[in-house]
């Protein structure tokens, strides 16, 4: 099974990442879903998706949860029954998850790919990133900002949540492993920092409120 990565945050929380090269069947054997997870995963058309789906339960059984310890709230936001707090990511073959005793997280993993030059006017103000050297250098970065602000997003949880307007992340250099960002919307304001690490193409950010 490869599990590809764990690490360990501060404030008990850990980081699962799984490359998914398993078939479906391999994937399926020892899960058992709940009848809405069955539903969702039934719905992808993707085999990839379904394999990453799958993927994330085998993270789950690594810190001795079933599918049955997951649910969903209205928003679509996970939580786990013991009243951990948790956060989900894939992207093509990678999964990952992070769980957390006592504060609100969220995680991201993103492939970089040059798609990202075209649509980052759309979530940050590209005016901050003139400094960066080159092109592959901005891709990495901007996928970082990215994948911060998909982290804080998924904590926050709230419908009307701009990526652009609401959510700030703190400049940093690709030679750090940390940053923070805020999100203020309605008036209030919350924080969070953000890590981040880099490997065989691809962006993991994980954020913890503070």
């Amino acid at each position: 099974m490869p599990l590809y990565k764990t690490i360990t945050v501060e404030d008990n929380a850990k980081v699962l990442i799984w490359k998914v090269e398993e078939t479906e069947s391999q994937l399926s054997e020892g899960v058992v879903l709940t009848p809405h997870c069955q539903k969702r995963m039934m719905g992808m058309k993707s085999e990839l998706h379904r394999r990453g789906f799958l993927s994330i339960r085998h993270l789950m059984a690594v810190e001795g949860y079933v599918d049955h310890d997951l649910f969903y709230d209205d928003a679509g936001k996970p939580h786990l029954t013991d009243g951990k707090f948790i956060s989900i990511t894939h992207s093509h073959e990678f999964t990952g998850i992070i769980i957390s005793d006592t504060k609100e997280v969220g995680v991201d993993i993103e492939m970089q790919r040059d798609k990202i030059l075209r649509i980052a006017n759309k979530y940050t103000p590209l005016e901050e990133y003139k400094t960066v050297a080159n092109a592959d250098a901005l891709v990495r970065k901007l996928t970082i900002v990215w994948g911060a602000k998909e982290s804080l997003y998924k904590i926050y949880a709230q419908h009307g949540l701009s990526f652009l307007h609401h959510i700030d992340i703190t400049d940093f250099s690709l030679s750090d492993s940390e940053t923070t960002g805020t999100i203020l919307y309605k008036g209030k304001s919350s924080h969070y920092n953000i890590i981040f690490s880099e490997f065989e193409g691809y962006t993991c950010v994980y954020a913890i409120k503070n």
